[in-house]
């Protein structure tokens, strides 16, 4: 690795390591076939910590800074990206309420994470993705509440959520300025969780539309005041971002491994195929490509952890960029195995199905390319 680790990261990564290839590794086929939300190995994810990672100490996190975390991320990625998914999307969940919460609201929600519960950030709906101040899910003041109502898609952990983060709208005239967050249990009367997306990939992670049917909330579950919305989203955004481009690293290291040990067995014309250059030539892209996107999603989060406060510039290169090349490296992977690689028998056709997701959620790489060129016109 071109980036230089500390002892504590080198044992958070071993730790991380170690767990994901003794209790996930080999569930993981029979999870992605069946599609089912694997609750036990979630369970002994929640004992080691894997969903409080970046969580404060005071609130009972582990209080790993930001690269740390990507080094985390990237082992749980290199095993199985809808488990790495399932526990970021919790973090991130707690993370928002420590951001725009107040002092009572973050020690209740981090009491509900803490010991080991889900948690779902919900802004996506179905016609509000990528342009999200067009969101409908409407907050109507009702005396010492507020309603909501509207349609939520694509919330990760949603169908086993004990705390959810939504995004809605006081007034959807004033686009940005009337957004509202609100922190709601998943028991609270009104919400109505769909049926699990029967997705291409990240198979062990769950993901549900869900509705909001006259839901009451009090306004003490408001975090932050009206017009805080977008920017609380915003900012689990930009750190969502350089976390999953974490993942993508870890996609794009294990389809490599996967395709360097084949090509060093598979012999053709008399000769391993990793002696023939073409497939060096493969090999070679991936590494330099894998080795770039690492130290970029490094140098990002270091940059958070130093307190710079816009990252935005830095979180779309990195998503963009890392998701790319893990698309890139799981491509070239199936190609260098060859039939083999269209197989289930291999893993590399999984790799495959999950990577393609990370070049769309949590803003499309076309919405990425559009942020850069924002943030370019700014800088130069």
């Amino acid at each position: 690795m071109a980036v230089i680790l500390t002892d504590e990261q080198k044992d958070i990564k071993e730790m991380v390591r170690s767990f994901m290839e003794k209790a996930v590794k080999p569930h993981v086929k029979e999870f992605d076939e069946s599609g089912e939300f694997p609750i036990e190995l979630y369970k002994q994810g929640f004992e080691v910590g894997l969903h409080i990672m970046n969580i404060p100490e005071e609130y009972g996190g582990l209080g790993l800074d930001n690269v740390t975390m990507a080094v985390a991320l990237e082992e749980m990625g290199r095993v199985d990206p809808g488990f790495a998914i399932t526990m970021l999307s919790t973090s991130l969940t707690l993370k928002d309420v420590l951001v725009g919460g107040t002092a009572e609201q973050k020690q209740r929600a981090a009491d509900m994470i803490i010991p080991g519960a889900h948690g779902t950030f919900s802004m996506t709906e179905p016609n509000a993705g990528s342009d999200a101040v067009s969101l409908t899910t409407t907050a109507k003041k009702d005396g010492d509440s507020y309603i909501l109502n509207g349609t939520k898609c694509f919330a990760t952990n949603g169908g086993y959520a004990d705390l959810f983060v939504v995004i809605a709208t006081v007034d959807k005239s004033l686009r940005s300025k009337g957004t509202v967050a609100f922190m709601l249990e998943g028991n609270t009367p009104g919400i109505t969780i769909g049926a699990h997306e029967d997705k291409m990939g990240l198979r062990l992670s769950n993901t549900v539309t869900m509705y909001l049917d006259n839901v009451r909330v009090p306004a003490s579950n408001m975090l932050g005041k009206v017009g805080d919305g977008i920017k609380i989203a915003l900012h689990g955004l930009d750190a969502g971002r350089l976390y999953n481009s974490a993942i993508s690293v870890g996609i794009a290291q294990h389809a490599m491994e996967e395709a360097t040990s084949y090509a060093k067995e598979r012999v053709q014309f008399g000769k391993p195929i990793i002696e023939n250059q073409a497939v060096q030539m493969m090999l070679a892209d991936m590494q330099m490509g894998t080795e770039a996107a690492r130290c970029m999603v490094h140098n990002s989060m270091r940059l958070m952890d130093m307190g710079v406060q816009n990252v935005s510039l830095e979180a779309s290169c990195c998503k963009a960029f890392a998701s790319d090349n893990a698309v890139k490296c799981a491509t070239d992977a199936v190609q260098v195995l060859g039939g083999y690689g269209y197989s289930k028998e291999y893993p590399v056709e999984k790799i495959m199905r999950d990577s393609k997701i990370f070049q769309i959620f949590e803003g499309t790489n076309q919405i990425q390319r559009l942020v850069i060129a924002r943030e370019m016109g700014k800088l130069y």
